[in-house]
């Protein structure tokens, strides 16, 4: 089972229910989350803590690796979102990064070599996404009558994409090899 949102951990009582008797039957569960209702403080800590016993895997957004720019992108800042990507890190959580590149947002070569920083910092990424972004949600927002705030922005190349994950997996690799130096 994979549950995805919206927002999947803004339902964690439903999500914990659901996990449970899905485990009592054997059944993978799988959380599709962008991580941000983590937080540390109670009640919800502790009912992250219990759901992880019946969670096989997160796939986890990390929308952008600055907080700064994070914030201008989404309204709200990542340091929760890491938190709870690190917290799973400490617990050997198995977790699935995904990352959409978008043209003069994190299509930056700084940002992606830092966000490859920080996932070789991790010890439970089990595969790594990046994804193209594309404009297929302009036609729903425009319907809707909601501003869609990436109306110019055109879609990614899936060749770009390629590349970013390329400079991802350097960074990945370079900051595991100067951490741990061969003798």
């Amino acid at each position: 089972i994979t549950v995805s949102g919206g927002e999947p951990l803004l339902q964690i009582d439903f999500l914990l229910d659901l996990f449970k008797k899905a485990k009592a039957k054997g059944i993978h569960t799988t959380i599709d989350t962008a991580g941000g209702p983590f937080t540390r403080e109670e009640p919800f800590f502790s009912k992250f803590q219990e759901l992880m016993q019946y969670t096989d895997l997160l796939l986890v957004d990390i929308k952008h690796i600055d907080e700064k720019s994070h914030k201008e992108l989404t309204g709200k800042t990542n340091k929760n979102i890491l938190d709870m990507i690190r917290f799973l890190s400490d617990i050997k959580k198995p977790v699935w990064i995904r990352h959409v590149v978008v043209p003069g947002i994190t299509f930056d070569q700084t940002e992606l070599y830092r966000l490859g920083q920080f996932i070789a910092s991790l010890n439970n990424v089990k595969a790594l996404d990046v994804l193209p972004y594309h404009d297929m949600g302009k036609t729903k927002y425009e319907k809707l009558g909601i501003d869609y705030v990436l109306k110019d922005t055109l879609p990614l190349e899936k060749s770009q994409a390629l590349a970013a994950r390329r400079l991802i997996l350097s960074a990945i690799r370079e900051t595991r090899a100067s951490s741990h130096p061969r003798k």
